[in-house]
């Protein structure tokens, strides 16, 4: 390993890739940024009869308000801080933002309160079905909206050549789509098993446990799960666990 350990990053080509680029180069890695995920916006925005809507991202808070969405007497909830501090950002009111910043950690929050309540999830076309099923067995009526749809990039796929290589030291996933999109790219690069190689040789890092197991599922062996489902925290214990590197 060098003294500067290369670190992959797939966050979308905005503003958080520049702010993730920057916590790494801040703990002493050299990022590289492969941004895997790109916006394609619906134009919808949430139902108005609903008495809790749901957001569960920065992207979706920011989405709603160029929608021009105006909210009534809905209780506001947030997945995370993130997406709170984006929908405040935004103008918005937030009610509720749950201890634990995953979909889980929602409806554990709520499951209590929701029975027999319209609950409005308004989110990207790759959510985690965990919301919406933990939402119904608490006993409200649930409905999605989706508010924009999550692509690959036509030019992705450095990280996956670096992996192939050799060359990468380790990886932060954000999302089970990342890691679907990264094996995509390798693919089509025709180096998906050197890819995967590459990632057993590195540090793996994954958000959260839905995005570990997408990545065990596909073959990927994950070293490091945050307790707390930010990229900061998953930056600094990722470049913490990589071989030779302190925290």
């Amino acid at each position: 390993m060098s003294d500067t350990p290369t670190v992959a990053v797939f966050r979308p080509d905005d503003d958080r890739l520049e702010r993730a680029v920057d916590v790494l180069e801040r703990l002493g890695a050299q990022p590289v940024p492969d941004p895997m995920l790109a916006v394609e916006a619906t134009g919808t925005i949430p139902r108005t009869d609903a008495d809790y809507v749901v957001f569960t991202s920065k992207t979706g808070a920011e989405l709603v308000s160029e929608a021009g969405w105006e909210p009534g007497d809905e209780i506001v909830c947030a997945i995370g801080p993130a997406t709170a501090d984006a929908l405040r950002e935004e103008g918005y009111a937030v009610d509720l933002v749950p201890n634990e910043f995953t979909s889980s950690g929602l409806v554990a929050a709520v499951e209590s309160r929701v029975d027999g309540a319209r609950v409005e999830v308004a989110r990207s076309d790759h959510g985690s079905p965990v919301l919406l099923e933990g939402l119904e067995e608490a006993g409200a009526y649930v409905h999605e909206t989706i508010l924009y749809r999550l692509v690959r990039p036509e030019e992705s796929g450095r990280s996956a050549e670096l992996a192939a290589e050799g060359g990468l030291d380790a990886a932060c996933f954000t999302s089970s789509l990342t890691v679907e999109h990264f094996l995509e790219a390798a693919a089509q690069g025709g180096i998906r098993e050197d890819a995967l190689n590459g990632l057993a040789d590195a540090t793996v890092g994954a958000i959260g446990e839905p995005t570990a197991e997408t990545a065990a599922s596909l073959g990927i062996d994950v070293d490091v799960v945050p307790e707390e489902a930010t990229f900061d925290a998953l930056a600094h214990e990722t470049v913490a666990a990589i071989p030779g590197q302190s925290g």
